[in-house]
């Protein structure tokens, strides 16, 4: 059983999706980090986060032996933790390069090379509104503490998905942040063989993204089935087939039900069921 979902204060969606922007950009100082002194993977999966509740953020594998580097993404403020205390930057009224100054000087104590920090990243991610200029935590308070919320729900309510499929002998993943697309996932392989090739179902939550602009939960199963063989869903639910096959359960109807967890998570359940029926 989940445990119960942390309140999200119904701030306008709008301003959730510029909060949201603000936190990609700044957890990709995490994904720098990561290409820079963690074992690399061919799936790039050394790159990906994990949730820390306490923290109210993520956090990478381990950069060192006792090193880490964490965003709590309420108060977007990098936080490097490890055998000593742990040490913050507030990024509010601060730019990439002061991070990047600081984080240079941090790990250069640790004995790292930070010059590592400053390779391309593989990917491209959508611009913020002050491209380059300082980030806006005052004005986006309320705004990143419903993101925040939005993703530690997540964390129980696919976690519990998890522990579903666990008991039922399948083998999902560990639920990961993914700083490309920024969204929170577990895989569940429906048999053996590599997660590009072997059907799947994968269930996760995006903040955001050019197919809505607002948090969802999302169940796709792979390879994308016929349509037709695809269940109806319980409201908040849809079935978007569009550029990619999903089940989609958008913020705004999520925020109308009664119980927003129980209509989420019976969401989830109904489209994992559905996904792995559609799959045979």
């Amino acid at each position: 059983m989940s445990a119960g979902w942390r309140p999200i204060g119904g701030v306008d969606l709008s301003r959730v999706r510029v909060a949201r922007l603000e936190a990609h950009h700044a957890v990709e100082w995490l994904a720098r980090a990561a290409r820079a002194f963690v074992p690399p993977r061919p799936d790039d999966s050394h790159t990906n986060l994990g949730w820390d509740d306490a923290l109210d953020g993520f956090v990478t594998h381990p950069l060192t032996a006792d090193l880490r580097l964490a965003l709590r993404v309420s108060h977007l403020t990098l936080v490097l933790t490890g055998a000593n205390a742990p040490q913050s930057f507030a990024l509010d009224g601060r730019t990439d390069a002061d991070a990047r100054r600081w984080l240079g000087e941090r790990f250069g104590a640790h004995g790292l090379d930070a010059r590592a920090l400053d390779a391309q990243a593989p990917y491209e991610i959508p611009a913020r509104a002050a491209a380059g200029g300082a980030y806006d935590v005052a004005g986006l308070a309320d705004a990143l503490s419903d993101l925040a919320a939005w993703f530690a729900n997540a964390e129980r309510s696919l976690g519990r998905v998890r522990e579903q499929m666990s008991a039922r002998g399948l083998a999902p993943s560990r639920l990961r942040t993914w700083p490309h697309h920024f969204d929170m996932a577990t895989l569940i392989l429906l048999e053996t063989g590599s997660a590009e090739h072997a059907r799947s179902v994968n269930a996760g939550l995006s903040p955001g993204d050019e197919h809505y602009e607002e948090p969802y939960f999302y169940v796709s199963p792979y390879p994308y089935p016929d349509p037709q063989k695809l269940s109806p869903l319980p409201a908040p639910g849809h079935w978007h087939t569009r550029g990619f096959t999903a089940a989609v359960a958008p913020a705004t109807r999520i925020l109308a039900a009664a119980d927003r967890q129980a209509a989420s998570e019976g969401f989830l359940d109904a489209a994992v069921a559905a996904a792995r029926a559609a799959l045979g």
